[in-house]
This record gives structure tokens, sequence and C-alpha cells, in this order.
């Protein structure tokens, strides 16, 4: 075959052959770049099949699929990252050869890279729960991706245990783990903050004023508990009486308060939606309520539970069962009650009361208070194009694709879907992500969709929960079969879930990319 000549150290040509590539290793190429999706035509050999046919006769190769009519700036700057690394003289091909000419063309006019930059096929902002777990699922099904993890804490916690560190059933520490411990192995972690987003360039940029390019991004950051948005919490958080499971540093303080409490109020309370882990809230209220219970003072403590909602929990299954240990702890169940300010040094809560169309101001008096933050969209995130009018990342609620920016995709706490905002809808979330992200990778439309699923172990007792598994729209999707555990009863096996099996299942199987009943659900099937 006749290679087109487009430079002294680049050629181009249409689909190349066992026998072109033979030529090619002949002719001294060094390197073979296919610009061809895989699958675009009936019996193409797949990247993979070219991958081992390159190597095998001395030649490096490189992937990077584009479709013709939708080729990026990005595409452009991946091929200059490329063509800049790669030894020459260099022989790319696609169907016709148009597009790898193409591609020549916006690398030779693209910006220079400063020294050390480059672009990657996936940037992930967030190395929480949602951004290794998206990360490692990559990785399992393409170890050769370049990915890059923004994250600048040092440190990855279990979040969905600092409710029983709350109750002095794990330890904090057992919560804890080192962000470089979880970091999936190929995956290059980029320790600064994220302070902006550009798609229309798709850069993401960085709190030092550099950016990261990519060709997917993959937005995950979380969610910012607003801790300032009621009046004197800040200040009296940990003292006072004053404390929250929602933070790490908080939850021991709770367990404190409840062991040392004999008498008097304990105030629990819920913020306006969303919030992550709806259920958690009320769960640091029945936890302490079992303690007292078991050691006899329960009926000495004046229980009350302050939620900003209009109904306990927002799935009507589970409400009888909850509703039961209302009524078994006597707690003062307020609804529409939201607390907006707070005295430490005199233990008072003051709390907005909606009583039909009547908003009062109500004041109680609190020897412990347990406070759960108003929640909204990190800043750079609300500010940001990716924005949807709630502040969130707008995505479609089943395939978590950008709705405007087909080569970004959110989940997680940040993303604007409907879902529940839990560990276990990040565990469902992540696998079909993943396979999204290598469907815009070879320059196809999303293959993989979610139903909304997430979970709320509802820790009633100590020893008991009630398993709260449901979907968009409230639809009720049980893992297990109800003989063997009714999510709308309590149940000890659903403890033992919550305190035996799930730590193990985030840490060696959730964050390795080990997909245990989550595989994901593709759209043709």
């Amino acid at each position: 075959m006749t290679f087109k000549r487009l430079s002294a150290d680049y050629f181009v040509s249409p689909q190349v052959t066992p026998e072109d590539l033979r030529e090619a290793a002949a002719r001294g190429f060094k390197s073979v770049i296919s610009n061809r999706p895989d699958g675009e035509e009936e019996g193409q050999p797949s990247a993979a099949e070219m991958r081992a046919m390159a190597e095998a006769r001395g030649m490096e190769f490189f992937h990077l699929p584009v479709i013709p009519g939708a080729i990026t700036e990005a595409d452009g700057a991946a091929m200059a990252e490329a063509l800049a690394r790669l030894p020459g003289p260099v022989l790319a091909f696609c169907r016709s050869g148009a597009r790898a000419e193409k591609l020549f063309e916006m690398a030779r006019t693209e910006k220079p890279v400063p020294a050390g930059a480059k672009t990657y096929d996936v940037v992930i902002v967030g190395g929480g729960s949602a951004g290794i777990a998206t990360a490692a699922s990559l990785l399992k099904r393409r170890r050769d991706l370049s990915i890059a993890v923004i994250e600048p804490s040092a440190v990855h916690y279990y979040q969905p245990g600092w409710t029983m560190v709350g109750a002095g059933i794990f330890s904090a520490e057992f919560t804890r783990r080192s962000e470089k411990s979880v970091m999936p192995s190929g995956v290059e972690w980029i320790r600064q903050a994220a302070s902006g987003f550009a798609p229309d360039e798709n850069r993401v940029l960085l709190a030092d004023g550099t950016a990261v390019t990519y060709r997917v991004l993959v937005a995950c950051p979380g969610i910012k508990l607003d801790w300032d948005a009621i009046p004197g919490l800040a200040e009296t958080l940990g003292q006072n009486g004053v404390t929250s499971n929602y933070r790490y540093d908080l939850a021991p303080y709770t367990n404190r308060l409840v062991k040392d409490l004999k008498g008097g109020r304990a105030l629990f309370t819920q913020p306006p939606m969303p919030i992550k882990c709806a259920g958690a809230p009320q769960k640091s209220m029945y936890l302490s309520c079992s303690k007292w219970e078991k050691s006899g003072i329960l009926q000495n403590i004046d229980v009350q539970f302050h939620t900003a909602g209009a109904v306990l929990f927002g799935v009507a299954a589970y409400v009888p069962a909850l509703m039961e240990y209302v009524t078994r702890y006597n707690a003062h169940l307020n609804l529409e009650s939201k607390l907006v300010a707070i005295d430490g040094l005199a233990k008072i809560a003051t709390f907005e009361q909606k009583r039909g169309d009547t908003v009062t101001r109500v004041e109680e008096k609190f020897d412990m208070i347990h406070v759960v933050p108003p929640q909204v969209a990190p800043d750079f995130v609300h500010s940001s194009p990716l924005a949807a009018a709630s502040g969130f990342i707008e995505v479609d609620e089943a395939t978590l694709r950008h709705v405007r920016y087909p080569n970004v995709f959110g989940l997680g706490d940040a993303c604007s879907a409907s879902n529940a905002k839990t560990m276990a809808a990040v565990r469902k979330q992540a696998p079909v992500v993943a396979v999204n992200v290598l469907a815009a990778l070879a320059g196809k439309p999303p293959v993989a969709d979610y139903d909304g699923y997430g979970s709320c172990p509802l820790t009633v007792e100590s020893g008991k929960v009630v398993l709260a598994e449901f979907g968009y729209g409230g639809k009720l999707l049980p893992s297990f079969p109800n003989w063997l555990i009714d999510g709308t009863r309590p149940s000890r096996l659903s403890w033992l879930l919550k305190d035996t099996i799930l730590p193990p299942v985030y840490w060696h199987g959730m964050l390795k990319g080990r997909e245990w009943m989550v595989a994901p659900h593709m759209i043709d099937a």
C-alpha cells in the first residue's frame, strides 16, 4: 500500500492490514496510530488486535478513536500529545485516512503543551467513593487508559460507618484510610483542588492556576456541608452538647454525649433535601434511644426529632416500621420543623415550624443536640457551565451523561439525578458510568443505564436494621428475596449486612472494581 506523506515523520493510510504492518515495519516506521472506533464496520480488526500485531513487529501503538464530523479540540490535543511522545516515523490510519489527516492538522495548530502536561483519556474530579470506584471499574475493562484523579485530600473515609461510630459500635479509625492506599494502580493522582470547569475547552481548572485536559470528564466532587448556613452552629460544634455524625472528628463526641446523658432533652435535626444519606439523621436518634433503653434511662429523656420534611421518610413502604420505633422510644416527631439558629452557650435551638400556611419560630432548650447541616453543590460546581438550576451537575438520569456536553459524566452526591445520595447508589452508578465513558472514548453513545437504585440501612436499634432499597420514584428494588430479608421490617440479618459485610465490600470490592451484584444494565439487553 502507498502511505500518504504529510511531513518528514508522519504518514496516513486507509485501514491497514497485517501485510501493511509488515511493510511499515520493514520501511522503518516506529509507531502506529489508529483513529477508528472499534466495530465501525464489519470485519474490521479491533484496536487490541492491531496493537498486538504492531507490537509484535517492534512498533508502538496508540488508539485515538474519533467519529467523522465529531472531532473535538480535545482530540486534537490528544493527537498533539501523542505525536510529541511517540517515536517517528508514525503511520496513522482510519477507514479512508481523512480523520488521520484532519487530526494531524489540528495537532500542528494546537497550542504548545507546557512541559510535563498531557491530555488524559479520562479525568476524574473527586477521589471519594464515586471517583475511586469509577476509576477501578474503568481499569478493570481497559488497563491502557490514561486516567487522572484530581483529589486534594490525603485521607479517604468510609462515611456510612460514622453513624456506627456515633453509637460506639465502630471506632473512628475503622472508617479511615490513606487516599494513596485506595488509589488504583495505574491512575495518576493530581493532589490538588479543582477550582472550575471549562467544558468547551475540555479542561478542568485547578486551584494553583493550572489546568488539566481530558477527552472524557467524570465529575464527582461530592457535596458541600454548609455548616455556616445555620447561625451559631459552626462555633459551637464539638462542645456545649452540640454534635454531628456528619463529621469524622465529631462522631466520637456523639457517642460520649449519649453515654454521659442520664436525663434531660435530646434533639435530633434533619435539614431540607437534598442531603447525603437521608436516613442518617434519624439513625442517630434510634441508636441513641436504643442505648438509653438498654441502660434503663430512656424514660428520663425527652427525645425530639425535627425534620424540615413533611414525612418521616420519603418512601412510604418503610414508614410503618419506623413509626413503631418512634412510638417505642416515645420520641416526639416534629415535621416541617427546620433548625435555623443555635446558641451553644445557652443551649437553645431555634426552629422555623410550618403549620398550614403559618410559619412560626420556636425555641427549644437542649442538653444534647445532633445536627445535620444543609447541603449544597460545591461552589466551583454551582458556578460552572456544568450546573443545573439546582447547582448540581446536570446529567441525564438514566445514562448519567451531561445533558449538554456528551463527553462529560457525573455521579455521586454532586450530580443532579433524583436518586438518594448514598454510597449504595454510587456503587451502582460507577459501573454504568465506566462503560458509558468507554463508549464515549470510542465515539459511541451511552450503552448502559441506571435505575436510581439507592439503599439506606436504617439502624432502628442495636442489632436490627430496616433495609430500605429503592429507585427512581420510590420503586422498591430489594436485593434479596422477601423470605430472606423483608426490607420493610427490622431484621438482624440486615444488621449483619451493615455491621460486618458492607465495610469489606466497600474497601475490597467497590474500590477495587469488583462489581458484586451491581453489574451495569445494558440498554440493548
